[in-house]
């Protein structure tokens, strides 16, 4: 470790903790000023080399056909050290370079891992096993210092569906003092060396966010980001609604389902399992199908519209289509939600992003 950041990073410990504590300030944001699709596996389908078509049927790149109809934002994870260039450092940076050419905005979702992260799931990257855990928040500091200093996003999320926590063990629910020291060193360092990026704390279901976000109230942040899945976190729309009205009441932030998706058809175009097959796992008055996955998303989008703050929506998983042909066993479990059908054509729902 190297001298000169532990030295930066307890000088801005102790700059942060000599201020008087007053009330969180109010950050303000449009309504839907988020309008995003999570487009991480973009490297693999354009090194796929597949054939992909915008809406009325002709070649378009993915990121120039969710601009032309409206998106303003491309989130992108990012893990630290990845076994391929999936999701690693160098590839999202490019990435999100072409994506602020295009005039989009880029977020970030930090998985602090080097592989998915979410409420089941938060393995600490390997680099970072056996440190102490003042090393261990060091890192965190260091690490997304370079985030923020290299990317500069205008979104970034610090952790992914940290429900329960993140870096396990040392940033567990259950050593929740640990968890948010290891929140504040990534927090404090997009405020040094980002300052214009908003900070987003990130939990998966509406049903557990009010409880998620009252137990991090003295942490420096701008907007909540939620998970929103029928076939994980309930099938009533009014629920929702109600829920994202009462958390962004309360604790006077933005609030932006972080991920939703939704299929247009039970179909399957390789022969990788798909995680919705069924009417079980979806609401029934949204049939799967293209009309239904377009209606699905624009009422999401008027929920958020109507509630206090709201500020956006992303639909994760928007250019996961089968990537190897038909007879491929490494292919998608999310081509029947994509918002690319099985010719690779833009769907209906893809038009929900304009205003």
């Amino acid at each position: 470790m190297k001298q000169a950041n532990v030295f930066i990073w307890m000088l801005l410990i102790f700059c942060s903790c000599s201020k008087s504590k007053g009330a969180d300030p109010v950050i303000t944001l449009d309504t839907l000023e988020i309008k995003a699709a999570d487009m991480s596996f973009l490297p693999e389908v354009r090194a796929a080399g597949l054939a992909i078509k915008n809406a009325a049927g002709q070649p378009e790149d993915m990121l120039q056909t969710l601009k032309h109809n409206g998106a303003t934002c491309i989130r992108l994870r990012l893990w630290k050290d990845p076994a391929t260039g999936t999701s690693s450092f160098n590839t999202v940076k490019a990435l999100s370079q072409e994506i602020k050419s295009l005039g989009m905005k880029v977020w970030i979702s930090v998985h602090y891992s080097d592989t998915w992260a979410d409420p089941g799931s938060q393995i600490k990257p390997a680099a970072w096993n056996g440190i102490s855990f003042n090393q261990l928040k060091d890192s965190v500091f260091v690490y997304t210092q370079k985030i923020a200093r290299e990317i500069s996003p205008e979104y970034i999320q610090i952790g992914n569906e940290i429900n329960n926590g993140f870096l396990y063990p040392e940033g567990s629910r259950n050593n929740l003092a640990q968890m948010k020291e290891l929140i504040a060193a990534g927090t404090q360092a997009v405020r040094t060396f980002s300052p214009a990026s908003k900070i987003m704390l990130h939990c998966a279901g509406y049903d557990v966010a009010e409880y998620f976000f009252s137990t991090l109230q003295n942490i420096d942040y701008d907007i909540m980001a939620v998970s929103y899945y029928p076939l994980w976190h309930g099938k009533n729309l009014n629920d929702l609604k109600t829920s994202l009205t009462n958390l962004s009441n309360i604790n006077n932030k933005p609030v932006v389902i972080a991920e939703t998706a939704y299929p247009f058809t039970f179909g399957y175009n390789d022969y990788t399992n798909n995680v919705i097959g069924d009417n079980s796992q979806i609401i029934s008055t949204y049939p799967a199908s293209i009309e239904g996955q377009k209606n699905f998303l624009s009422q999401l989008k008027s929920i958020v519209n109507d509630i206090p703050r709201g500020a956006g929506f992303c639909y994760w998983g928007a250019e996961w289509v089968s990537l190897y042909g038909a007879t491929s066993t490494a292919g998608s479990s999310w081509e029947n939600q994509a918002l690319w059908g099985f010719d690779n054509k833009a769907l209906p729902a893809i038009h929900v992003f304009k205003d």
